[in-house]
């Protein structure tokens, strides 16, 4: 394989951490639950599975933590800790295929491809996720409509198993196991490289336009006449009611064409330094945030020249802000329901978190479109999709979460598994019926708390 390709040392957040309050345990975006785990850093493509030969009670490969609830847990197992594995291996301008090594984050990816006149083809809300973690996640963007999932733009990838075998994976090779790691949750094996195909740019800079709207039709309006715009997104405020009943600003996007210096991005200096008090978001607060949000806007609609890192990773720029929800952490609620009922189900389960009294500070709305993926398990279908986050009030979230769940499997959705720390293993079950075919794929010393929540399954190893 050719020489690695040099990098820029991606931001170290344990390490930020370390400076404030020493170092931490392993835990998820969300910080709940808490589970103890022994913690062993990977750095050689080589080193799964002769590192775990002998361990006990399982063991799950892990990167950034950047889920939300436990599928990067593992309680009393092991955690492949794989961002010492974060080399570039090649890159080939004429076709914008990058291979590089599973632990690589996105940040990376983007600090070695912008400068050269590309971008990642799809990218959630926060770039510090790994390769390999985009991938077992399938993770989506605010241009599902038009270019799908992070699977998609992957080609082909490695797949190292515990028995010791090396799987070339792509849609011809091994098409089986190319599927199931694809939004598997990390539980197929070990992806020690992989290659992605990047998407050309001209210039850093997104061409944006916000729009104001009062309510789900408007919404749906604004998404009919965007789609040709490639990003598309909107923030929904969830605690007014009334006339003001889901209210929001839909925000989209293209790639500018007008050509402009193309460099890396300055790191982010400000980290949340504290845990805040328990007391701090509550619903008078966020509702106050919320219509400073809304008329944050003097005009209706605005149109601006942006850099692309406000416009995609605008937390990213304050490293630990999850710390603002409290030492209980946060819960991430997020559903895909089919445009038969979306609308209508969109709207119930809006009315139901008004009514509950908890305030989501973010609230993100938008729809996915039917380009398919070819992740077995992978979330996004045709629909609505509305990702919320409330701080954990354990007898007010939980019981809440319970009735949004069985709302969303009663018109037809799914949950986000990567976003997940609350749902039951019979909701599961249903969201995700082809369940047991994906888990004749998992390898049988990887698990996770997530999937022994859900499945009941245990590694045979």
């Amino acid at each position: 394989m050719p020489t690695a390709l040099s990098t820029t040392p991606q931001i170290d957040l344990r390490a930020a951490d370390e400076q404030l309050s020493g170092p931490p345990p392993f835990e998820s975006w969300g910080r709940y639950p808490t589970y103890g785990a022994k913690i062993i850093p990977l750095h050689w493509q080589s080193d799964f599975p002769a590192v775990t030969a002998g361990l006990h009670n399982g063991a799950l490969p892990v990167g950034m933590g950047r889920s939300y609830g436990d599928v990067c847990l593992l309680k009393d197992g092991n955690l492949l800790l794989t961002t010492g594995m974060d080399r570039l291996i090649d890159f080939d301008p004429e076709t914008g295929l990058l291979t590089a090594e599973g632990g690589v984050t996105l940040a990376q990816i983007l600090d070695f491809a912008v400068p050269r006149g590309f971008f990642l083809p799809v990218s959630p809300g926060t770039k510090y996720v790994t390769l390999g973690g985009a991938i077992a996640n399938d993770i989506h963007g605010k241009n599902h409509h038009t270019a799908g999932t992070f699977g998609r733009h992957i080609t082909q990838f490695e797949l190292v198993r515990s028995d010791g075998s090396r799987k070339l994976c792509s849609p011809t090779e091994n098409p089986d196991l190319y599927a199931a790691t694809i939004g598997g949750l990390g539980l197929t094996g070990l992806i020690t490289w992989a290659t992605l195909r990047l998407k050309p740019i001209v210039s850093r800079k997104i061409d944006y336009e916000g729009i104001q709207f009062h309510g789900i039709d408007e919404f749906l309006d604004l998404t009919n006449q965007s789609k040709d715009v490639e990003y598309t997104v909107s923030w929904v405020d969830v605690t007014s009611t009334g006339r003001n009943f889901a209210r929001g600003v839909f925000m989209q996007g293209d790639h500018s064409n007008r050509r402009d210096t193309l460099g890396s991005s300055a790191k982010p200096k400000l980290v949340f330094p504290f845990d805040a008090p328990a007391f701090a978001l509550n619903h008078l607060s966020v509702s106050l945030f919320n219509t400073a949000f809304f008329h944050k806007q003097i005009h209706k609609r605005v149109v601006s020249l942006q850099d692309y890192e406000p416009f995609f990773y605008p937390l990213d720029k304050v490293l630990r802000w999850n710390r603002m929800y409290g030492k209980r952490g946060l819960l991430q609620f997020q559903y895909v329901i089919p445009w038969q009922h979306a609308k209508e189900g969109t709207i119930a389960i809006l009315h139901e978190v008004a009514k509950s009294g908890l305030a989501s500070f973010l609230a993100v709305l938008k729809v996915f479109g039917d380009v398919p993926s070819p992740g077995m398990m992978s979330f996004p279908k045709p629909g609505i999709t509305l990702a919320l986050d409330f701080p954990i009030k354990p007898d007010q979230t939980f019981p809440l979460f319970a009735r949004l769940a069985d709302m969303t499997l009663e018109f037809g959705g799914r949950l986000y598994p990567a976003k997940d720390a609350a749902m039951t293993a019979s909701q599961f079950q249903s969201f995700y019926p082809q369940w047991e075919q994906f888990a004749r794929y998992r390898d049988p010393m990887l698990t996770s708390s997530f999937w022994e929540r859900v499945t009941g399954d245990k590694p045979s190893l």
